[in-house]
């Protein structure tokens, strides 16, 4: 265990949970460092063929930890957000996701760079950047159009509302739709079928897959990033967050 990272092998899939049920499995930039970590580790290690990231039976991850977040914002590109993003773009080896509760923010853009995807019927997704004041992230602004279609994008990220998983598959961001308790039995046996595969050919036609889009994410992830930290620093985002902390609804009628 790695701060409130869960860390464990099972013959070649390793898996990352997100294990901090206090808080709805939010994200710090130490949890953001040690998922980083473990992937970028995982590259390197021939023992390790699949990784497979989830959360629990009733929260995959809530995003961001807001409260660290609004105390302590990024500053540069080599945060540990940024680190983390980097890392599943980077990643050479499958992806595999295991999805339960809700997946806010960067708990459904990250969902775009994995190669199979399995979600609790009951799952919420969510991506309220633009609700908070700010941008979307992970190439999303890419990704989610090509996925599942402009108008669609458009839905989920300029109004920022929750959509469930049954919309998520018929999309295409979401393989199969299963209930809570069989979601991560079912990840974990795919993940470990598809460690079965040969695994240079996985990874030849896993880079084949994304051939297409490669240099385009790349660059948008750090177009992205550079616009989000652009954001943090302004007037609607600071309204945003501290809406959040004293729990009322955010006004942005003064702002252009």
């Amino acid at each position: 265990m790695q701060g409130e990272i869960r860390i464990s092998r099972e013959q070649a899939v390793l898996c990352l949970r997100v294990h901090r049920p206090g808080r709805r499995n939010a994200l710090t930039n130490e949890l953001y460092g040690a998922l980083a970590d473990a992937i970028l580790g995982a590259q390197d290690d021939p023992a390790v063929r699949v990784l497979l990231i989830t959360g629990g039976e009733d929260c995959f991850t809530a995003g961001n930890d807001l409260g660290e977040f609004a105390a302590g914002p990024p500053a540069d590109t080599d945060a540990p957000v940024f680190r983390f993003l980097s890392a599943l773009v980077a990643c050479e080896k499958p992806l595999v996701a295991a999805v339960c509760g809700v997946a806010v923010g960067i708990g459904t853009t990250l969902l775009c760079h994995c190669d199979l995807v399995y979600a609790a019927q009951d799952a919420r997704f969510q991506l309220p950047f633009v609700s908070l004041g700010l941008c979307p992230e992970a190439a999303s602004s890419l990704l989610l159009p090509r996925l599942a279609g402009h108008a669609r994008a458009s839905e989920w990220l300029l109004l920022g509302e929750p959509f469930g998983a049954a919309a998520a598959q018929a999309a295409g961001l979401v393989n199969e739709v299963l209930p809570a308790g069989e979601v991560l039995p079912r990840a974990l046996a795919r993940a470990q079928q598809l460690a079965r595969q040969p695994p240079a050919a996985v990874r030849l036609t896993r880079q084949l897959l994304k051939a297409a889009d490669r240099a385009a994410v790349e660059r948008t992830l750090g177009i992205e990033a550079q616009a989000f930290l652009g954001r943090l620093a302004s007037p609607e985002a600071a309204e945003a967050f501290a809406a959040f902390a004293e729990k009322r609804a955010p006004d942005f009628s003064r702002f252009d």
